[in-house]
């Protein structure tokens, strides 16, 4: 698979470094990718296609790593929930680990309880990409390929997936997917960083977020969806004004306390389905650092670190402590294909996955 017309690949652009991260157990070398411009700097690794790093300025314009991660290959073999890694085939969870496509169920791996989760025991976060540097339009960039076969994790139809990561204007970073089968499938693909935009140990509490969202889809004790579609009105999850991510999370909510926090599909108001619009915006008030995630997906997964505990040591010796990141996965919803109601995930022959997320960094005076 080669990258789309507009992608002029080469061996070295500039403003892409390429080295070598470390070697997997069976000696296959991890490169990483380090893309720069104006606004900001991203490492990127083939291993998961993985962002490791992303440095961004304060507004005293002191650059800091927002994201939580490892400084070795070893720590994300080893300790990794998901640090920035592109997730799938099926991001987020499906019921009982079990579809059903044109007469046939599958039963995929469940590696979540009872419910299959990120892709499986070996999802995309832990398969080996194939990284090419790239320009398009003057931004540097990297494209990460993988071929899924008929049959891994126990999807229907091999699955060639094409992952891009492109500096666009200064501080955005553009991450599109796209990916063809030869047998009808599912596919539901997430970028999965933890944010902090403190660039510290500090939890995510005071961080202020808005959701695009009036709706939500409330889970069931094994964090799958009932089906409905909820209204966000007077309850912890209406973030359409700007709220801070601590401010309601605990109370007495019954979808709070399952979740033992955020960790829930907003469905996001959008003016036409394949644009991209605004998900979510983020301040941080001490740096003052912003993040703002526009995409093409009808959901954005919010998590609020729930299940860190300090039991994961990564990047500076740091542990990660219970709400030390939080994520906005962009997404079609959790278990959609059993839920008829739901945007569809299925991708047939001949037809293309293609969706768009953007993350664009700043500082707010």
């Amino acid at each position: 698979m080669s990258p789309d017309a507009r992608t002029v690949a080469s061996e070295r652009p500039s403003d892409v470094e390429v080295s070598r991260f470390g070697e997997l157990p069976d000696g296959r070398p991890v490169r990483q990718f380090a893309l720069r411009n104006a606004g900001i700097q991203v490492v990127i690794i083939e291993y998961g296609a993985v962002i490791v790093s992303l440095h961004t300025p304060d507004h005293r314009g002191e650059a800091g790593d927002i994201v939580l991660g490892h400084e070795t290959l070893d720590g994300y073999l080893q300790h990794s929930p998901y640090f920035g890694a592109v997730v799938g085939r099926y991001a987020n969870r499906i019921a009982g680990g079990r579809f059903s496509l044109d007469g046939t169920t599958y039963q995929l791996a469940q590696n979540d309880g009872v419910n299959h989760l990120h892709g499986g025991a070996r999802g995309f976060d832990k398969a080996l990409w194939k990284g090419t540097p790239v320009r398009e339009d003057g931004a540097p960039g990297v494209v990460l390929e993988y071929v899924s076969a008929d049959g891994e994790e126990g999807y229907p139809g091999r699955l060639d997936v094409r992952v891009t990561y492109l500096l666009r204007a200064p501080g955005e970073l553009h991450v599109r997917y796209h990916a063809v089968a030869d047998r009808p499938t599912i596919v539901n693909l997430s970028q999965h960083s933890y944010f902090n935009l403190t660039a510290s140990p500090r939890d995510v509490l005071g961080h202020v977020l808005e959701i695009n969202a009036g709706r939500f889809t409330p889970v069931d004790d094994t964090l799958i969806p009932t089906g409905e579609l909820r209204g966000v009105d007077h309850t912890p999850f209406d973030f359409r004004a700007p709220s801070a991510i601590g401010e309601c999370i605990a109370e007495s909510d019954h979808q709070l306390m399952v979740a033992g926090g955020y960790d829930h599909n907003f469905v996001l108001d959008r003016v036409s389905d394949r644009s991209l619009a605004l998900a979510a915006r983020v301040l941080e008030p001490l740096s003052r650092r912003t993040m703002e995630v526009r995409t093409t997906q009808p959901g954005v997964q919010f998590y609020s670190g729930n299940f860190l505990d300090g039991s994961v040591i990564g990047k500076g010796a740091r542990r990660y402590a219970h709400r030390t990141g939080f994520c906005l996965e962009t997404q079609h919803f959790p278990d959609s294909p059993n839920h008829p109601s739901f945007p569809s995930t299925v991708v047939r022959p001949g037809a293309t996955y293609a969706e768009e997320t953007v993350f664009s960094f700043g500082v707010e005076d």
